[in-house]
């Protein structure tokens, strides 16, 4: 039986790969995933199973994440971005090589839950969403968030991304550019409605 198909085994597995906090944050991204497919109409088990799987790499030391992406010939950009977004990237890959992950809706999910991009699927809205408001979430505005997220998917996506560029610019950090391309998706789709 695939470790994919033992919860146990997999949550063990899981719970190798980080700190205790991570793992946590883990279980509540997974809940907090479910709960938003339920709401909006995406795949319960695919959230639930992404939200597991989102963080995996993520308390791997940076070389660590930065030789698979080399390996898999990603582009210097990410390479040259912050080196918080490598876990992403690196986590799809993982989990599809050790793990057997083949779902590539689950992969994407994966991919991008933590810079989002263009044309998001609404897995990857679930589950990057999911991330920002998951019960053990504590940051200014994360409460308004999670309300706005019980209405309108859309509109609270729009409103973490821009958090999270509005953060970065406070910070002088770089804006990956897959973030604002995001955000400025969403906005349009909203026909740039404010709330």
């Amino acid at each position: 039986m695939s470790i994919l198909h033992d919860r146990e085994r997999l949550l063990a597995q899981i719970r190798a790969q980080m700190f205790e906090k991570r793992y946590i944050h883990t279980l509540g991204v997974a809940e907090s995933a479910r709960i938003l497919a339920q709401r909006f109409g995406a795949d319960l088990d695919k959230a639930e199973m992404a939200g597991l799987l989102h963080d995996y790499c993520k308390c791997w030391e940076i070389d660590r994440q930065r030789q698979v992406l080399i390996r898999h010939d990603y582009p210097a950009e990410l390479l040259e971005a912050d080196k918080e977004l490598y876990h992403a990237f690196a986590g799809a890959i993982v989990v599809q090589q050790e793990l057997g992950m083949e779902d590539p809706e689950i992969l994407q999910a994966i991919r991008y839950h933590t810079t989002g991009r263009v044309d998001m699927t609404l897995l990857e809205k679930v589950v990057c969403l999911a991330d920002y408001i998951e019960p053990n979430r504590a940051f200014p505005g994360v409460e308004e968030l999670r309300q706005l997220a019980e209405q309108d998917l859309d509109k609270a996506l729009a409103q973490a991304l821009g958090g999270t560029i509005h953060l970065l610019i406070g910070q002088r950090k770089q804006v990956y550019p897959l973030t604002l391309l995001a955000y400025n998706d969403i906005i349009k789709k909203l026909g740039g409605v404010t709330w």
